[in-house]
């Protein structure tokens, strides 16, 4: 039996801090939707953000559907999203009763590009919604620029990209609205939870509005149209406002994790590390590895066998049934991207004697193909 220390693909970063706010939570018996710890949440990521307002909510995928219902996206409106992505980013646009545009992806920056946005717009199409793929910032100004002109909102889907700037910005301040996610392997998370965050005082509006089952905020218990339960607990966003205020030393942790696969993997040719644009301060949420020397699955197992956890990248949205006849995109960036790429174990807690030993277990492999 190996005996080795299994190494997980990622794991949340708890401490003391956090200990210390929920159970402060716990003891003064605000625990659901209702306490002191919701609004401080809003408050410090609103000013994390750069941005006037920040909207709690359930997690990441309730947070985008709440965003496009409040720019009114509905039947028969089109929004244009990446073919790579997580799931969630087509499945929001779909509980609106809307369409799902797919446009591929950079393979400079691996976030949506701007030309496939430009040729995917029609007359319905209603939003843009560019990702922020595995904490690298999309190209916002070039989106920004096709989508004003046609009274086009963008709605920046930046679950994966806590503390990432574009052009000295932070993202999701610079769409109409921006949607994060806390799930626990996000870079902060409250174990499931979202944000919402905008400028826009009428669209943070309806989002609290619509999220608190859209009960009238002047008379209780009175709901003029259909509304959502998409709110956040107390305990949630006691975990959220330590993890907040320990945002820079977690987020120097995952950089310090990134420098060192760089430096330990750079004597590999034709491998491909997380992307970065001279325009972008981008995050590590997960370390990426891009490479077509041994198939990704074939990687992955050899990895198992050394204790070292991986997971592929997103499946491209074309590929999935509910999306398949949508669009098509057979030659894609997004499919040489999904094909060829692999997220390695990216945990902040990791430190160089485990960025080594996992360096050296994909060496094996990937030299012997050479």
């Amino acid at each position: 039996m190996n005996s080795t220390p299994f190494i997980p693909v990622s794991e949340p970063d708890i401490g003391e801090l956090e200990l210390r706010y929920v159970t402060e939570a716990v003891r003064s018996g605000w625990v659901s939707s209702i306490g002191p710890f919701v609004d401080r949440f809003e408050a410090q990521f609103a000013r994390f953000c750069g941005v006037k307002h920040a909207i709690a909510v359930s997690n990441g995928t309730t947070a985008l559907h709440v965003a496009l219902l409040a720019l009114g996206v509905g039947p028969g409106d089109e929004v244009i999203i990446p073919d790579l992505t997580f799931v969630a980013t087509g499945n929001a646009v779909l509980y609106c009763g809307a369409k799902p545009v797919l446009a591929d992806v950079s393979p400079d920056t691996w976030c949506i590009d701007p030309a496939a946005v430009e040729r995917a717009i029609t007359p319905r199409t209603k939003a843009v919604l560019p990702v922020h793929l595995y904490g690298h910032p999309a190209d916002m100004d070039a989106i920004l620029a096709l989508a004003r002109p046609r009274n086009i909102a963008v709605i920046e889907d930046a679950a994966e990209a806590h503390g990432a700037k574009y052009r000295g910005r932070m993202v999701g301040g610079i769409g109409d609205i921006g949607c994060f996610s806390f799930y626990g392997n996000k870079i902060l998370t409250t174990g499931e939870g979202g944000m919402v965050t905008t400028n826009d005082d009428h669209l943070a509006s309806r989002v609290r509005f619509l999220k608190d089952h859209a009960m009238d905020p002047h008379r209780r218990y009175f709901h003029p149209e259909v509304g959502y339960n998409y709110r956040m607990t107390n305990l949630q966003a006691a975990l959220g406002c330590a993890q907040l205020e320990r945002a820079e030393e977690l987020l120097a942790k995952r950089r310090r994790v990134m420098d060192a696969y760089r430096e330990a993997l750079s004597g590999l040719d034709g491998v491909q590390l997380n992307p970065r644009a001279p325009w972008a301060e981008p995050v590590p949420w997960m370390v990426c590895l891009v490479q077509d020397r041994v198939p990704t699955n074939v990687l992955a197992a050899r990895l198992r066998e050394h204790g070292i956890d991986t997971r592929p990248f997103f499946v491209p949205m074309h590929e999935l049934p509910a999306f398949r006849c949508s669009h098509r995109l057979a030659d894609s960036a997004s499919r040489m991207l999904a094909t060829r790429g692999l997220n390695l174990p990216s945990a902040p807690r990791l430190v160089s004697s485990d960025v080594h030993r996992i360096s050296g277990a994909l060496s094996l492999p990937l030299r012997s193909e050479l």
